[in-house]
Order: structure tokens, then sequence, then C-alpha cells
């Protein structure tokens, strides 16, 4: 449902599913039977500045002590999981831990700036847990994810891919008096950090041999298998909807099997993947007989104009031109057909 891009379930996602795990485990051990535990995973500032208690700042921003916070920020972990399948486990951990620490900082300026200008001690008052690097990942998720539109409601008022991820991050934004301060600081060091601001990102970053490390120890715990299916789609209201609905899955499941297929033949001997040539776009195909139908019309009608401005997003999320070309044939020029195609492989 949260779902906006990619294959479902956590496979290559290895880091993302260990944050998944252990810090909701750890938080609901602690509400439940560890309550007495509590105090030691405080978010204090306070105690920071005046008492030293540096340990706060690592404990305190790891594990959530509120379970509606500790429930939000998994799903929005769960559907940034994608950015980790892009970038590679390595620079997807640099992201959130350069993040996590600049947003250290940024807490200390705003509590402070609070103070001085309003006289308000927030301090003592931050929410725990890893909650600042998610309010990251909006950055890039803003920047870099394709706004597809799937309905229209009220007018001129729209629903994309992206809508329910925006309204679980603004239900996280406004489930404590100063989370806000959190995610503030969080979108700014998102903002740094994705934008290289002050080359934060040769910085903070995750070493080659702890990268090796982690992949060699932690990998194998927190790996997922391929899936083999994909997610049901909703069905419709008549037999020949449903019918239809039924085609489509069948037709994006092959789709997705030859161009991984594809794919490996091209690592293997170089050149274009001829998409056009594997399959006929699933957009066009409305019945049955759409393939005895449409073999004289193909042979003599021209290759499809592809929209410049959807070859510019895909290739602004790093892919080639050449990729984005044929994904974009491929898919009839549908946006959201075409980045599944290039991202879940």
């Amino acid at each position: 449902m949260f779902s906006s891009t990619g294959s479902s379930g956590l496979y290559k996602a290895p880091l993302s599913k260990s944050l998944l795990l252990v810090p909701s485990a750890l938080s609901l051990l602690l509400t439940l039977l560890l309550p007495h535990c509590q105090r030691f995973f405080l978010y204090d500032l306070q105690a920071v500045k005046d008492d030293f208690q540096i340990w706060r700042l690592i404990c305190g921003r790891i594990i959530c002590l509120d379970l509606k916070d500790s429930f939000c920020s998994s799903l929005l972990i769960y559907n940034f999981r994608i950015f980790e399948r892009r970038y590679g486990s390595r620079k997807f951990a640099s992201f959130l831990l350069g993040s996590w620490v600049l947003s250290a900082l940024v807490d200390f300026i705003l509590v402070e700036a609070m103070w001085y200008s309003f006289g308000i001690t927030a301090s003592r008052n931050l929410p725990s847990g890893f909650l600042a690097p998610v309010f990251a990942l909006f950055v890039p998720f803003y920047c870099s994810i394709p706004r597809v539109q799937v309905a229209h409601i009220l007018g001129p008022l729209s629903i994309t891919n992206k809508t329910l991820i925006y309204i679980l991050g603004l239900q996280l934004f406004t489930s404590g008096s100063y989370i806000w301060i959190v995610a503030i600081s969080g979108l700014i060091s998102g903002i740094c950090y994705n934008s290289k601001i002050l080359q934060v990102h040769q910085v903070l970053y995750i070493p080659s041999w702890m990268a090796k490390f982690c992949s060699w120890t932690l990998e194998p715990i927190f790996s997922s298998s391929e899936p083999t299916t994909e997610a049901r789609v909703g069905m419709g209201a008549t037999v020949d909807i449903q019918r239809q609905q039924r085609m489509e899955l069948l037709d994006r499941q092959l789709m997705l099997s030859q161009f991984a297929q594809a794919r490996r033949q091209r690592q293997q001997q170089g050149g274009m993947i001829n998409w056009n040539r594997l399959f006929p776009p699933l957009r066009q195909r409305r019945n049955i007989n759409y393939q005895e139908g449409r073999r004289a019309e193909q042979q003599a009608s021209p290759p499809l104009e592809v929209s410049e401005e959807q070859v510019a997003r895909l290739m602004e999320m790093g892919f080639s031109r050449g990729d984005a070309l044929e994904a974009l044939r491929a898919s009839n020029n549908d946006l959201n057909v075409a980045t599944n195609f290039l991202l879940q492989h």
C-alpha cells in the first residue's frame, strides 16, 4: 500500500530490514518488559550539555520509546528501501550516518535558538528514536522519485504514488510537541548531504573495510530472497475488468522476467536491450486478439515517440539515456512501469 515504486519485500535491502527489525524489537521490549530501563534511552540534550552524558546522543537517537513513532518510522523505512536498492547498502548507510550526525548538531542549534529567542526549554522533551534520518530520506524521495498521478479528487487536487508517503510523514511530524525540531534538523541534514554542501559526504561515510566486514557478518543474517511473485492488484467490479486486470498482471510479470533475462545477456555480451523485440507495449494490449490484429500495423507504424520530460526524470534517477528510452518505449510511455523495470533489477 505504501510502496511507491519497486517490487514488494526487502530483496537487496539488508540494511533496511535490520532497521525495521532491531529497533522495533527493542522498542517493544523496553515498552512492555523493561519500562524501568527507558530512562537510559531518553534523548536529553540538557543532560548532554550539563552533565556531559555524550552517550545519550547515541542511545537516545536509536530506539523509539513511543510505539506510534516506531510504527510510522518503520513504515517509512520500508518504503525508502528503494534507495538502498538504487545506491547500494554502503552508500545508503553513509547517507543515514551523515544525516544522523549532522542532525544532532542542528538539534543543538535549534534548541538553543528557541531558548534564547522565546525562552522555551525543549532540550529535555525531544522524542527518542532513529527519526532524523527518516525525515532526511524525504529529500531524495522528493527529488528523485517521479510523481505519477493516480486519481483526481475535488477537481484540481490529485492523488499520486507519493501522496500516502507524505501523509504518513505528516502523521509522524505531528505525533509530539517537539518532534518538529527533529524533523527540521533531519530535513536540513538531508539537504546538506544530498546536495554535497561543504563536502560532508567525503567526511561522514562508511569506510570500505567496515562495509566489507558488515557484508560478511551481518548481510547473511538480514538478506532476503528474491520475490517470486508480485502483490495482487485490486479486482474490478465486473468480470471484464477482472479479466483485463489479470491479463495486465500476467503481462507485467512476463515483462519483468524477460527484462531480467535480457539484462543478464547484455552484461555478458554488451549492447542495448531491444525492448520492443522482447515484448509489445503493455498499455496497448486491450484484448485477446491483440497479437494477431497488431502484427501488420506494427510493421508499418513508426517508432513510438518518447516524452523528453520523462526521459529526463529517469536520467535524474541515475539511469542512462538509452535504458530510459527503451524502458519508456516498452511501457508505452508509462513512467511508473518504466521505473519499475529499471529499479527492480
